[in-house]
């Protein structure tokens, strides 16, 4: 199992610990084996010796055409280790157990250590599932190094003023899989009402339904056309009161023949073709007014809106129903149909 260890005692408080089945990196990787092709790819933030990612790509090293297989392990209390994987070591025709070298750190593993930023500047390709509460920090780093990357996040990760404006110019992308994922959790995690359960040999698990593969390889997916067929009409398209824009709350309704702004929910960048739609911006959360959301309204006009419907801000996109009762939008991306 992938297990991705918290990387200090506070992530571990956050509950960072979740171990990746093999059927879901299966699942994903199956559509990137082209990019593999002699290339040297990191498992970091990870414990080799029980690695679902590790045993992924071992098991594929030749198949894959792969030139090195690095995976490095943390632990908070002591220093660590890296496990390699390079062709035929010991020379006997084919790459096998023997072929594993393993090297021991004089630190902890930490991604953010010296060890491991000299290990992330061999690699070619990282795949890993980070530690959620540090997912700010792991991409930013793989961005600053310009890595190539395949990682595991919560949808919820694509309102982050460091991660949407990568999205936004096409510098990052959604992989194949998104929504629901179980995983196995350590046995000191404390037991919840809804996803979680314990299975006939005792292990812990947990289900997420908002999980996505984030990555900067490109993919077929990334360019197929998203089928539209609904037609525009003012009733079934409000307006935005704060933008000038049109609400479209299902991805299934955009319609193919309006060509101004539309307020999409953050599920369209699972859909997001880069060649049929552009990306203006985010409303509300993390990015608050960013991209000019709001804008429309001065300060009386956003008073008069909150005094009308207190949950109303001035970044968060509203409209009116037929009742032209006020109605605030949950979470909305802004694009275009490109021409």
């Amino acid at each position: 199992m992938a297990k991705n260890s918290s990387l200090n005692n506070a992530a571990k408080a956050k509950e960072d610990e979740f171990y990746t089945q093999i059927r879901d990196i299966e699942n994903e990787l199956k559509h990137y084996r082209n990019h593999f092709k002699e290339k040297v790819v990191l498992c970091n933030c990870d414990d080799p010796q029980t690695s679902n990612f590790w045993r992924y790509f071992a098991m594929n090293f030749e198949f894959l055409g792969l030139k090195k297989l690095i995976a490095t392990h943390y632990d908070a209390e002591k220093p660590t280790y890296k496990l390699e994987l390079s062709r035929d070591v010991t020379g006997d025709g084919k790459v096998n157990e023997e072929d594993v070298v393993e090297t021991k750190f004089t630190q902890n593993g930490d991604f953010r250590s010296p060890e491991c930023i000299e290990i992330l500047k061999e690699a070619d390709i990282v795949v890993t599932n980070p530690p959620f509460s540090l997912f700010r920090e792991y991409i930013t780093q793989l961005l600053e190094y310009n890595k190539n990357f395949i990682i595991i996040g919560s949808q919820n990760n694509v309102t982050y003023r460091e991660v949407f404006p990568l999205l936004k110019d096409n510098k990052i992308w959604l992989g194949y899989h998104s929504g629901d994922m179980a995983f196995m959790v350590p046995d000191y995690y404390e037991p919840r009402e809804t996803r979680y359960w314990v299975d006939e040999n005792g292990q812990k698990w947990r289900s997420m339904g908002n999980i996505t593969w984030f990555t900067n390889l490109d993919i077929q997916k990334r360019h197929e056309e998203l089928l539209l067929y609904k037609s525009y009409n003012e009733k079934s398209y409000p307006r935005y009161v704060n933008y000038d824009g049109i609400e479209v709350n299902k991805i299934k309704d955009i319609p193919c023949d309006y060509d101004g702004v539309m307020g999409v929910p953050i599920t369209f960048l699972d859909k997001y073709n880069p060649e049929q739609f552009e990306i203006l911006g985010i409303d509300g959360g993390d990015m608050g007014v960013s991209y000019g959301v709001g804008a429309m309204l001065n300060k009386e006009q956003c008073s008069a809106l909150f005094s009308e419907h207190k949950g109303f801000r001035r970044g968060k996109l509203c409209y009116r129903d037929e009742e032209q009762k006020l109605q605030m939008c949950y979470r909305r991306i802004l694009i275009r149909r490109k021409q």
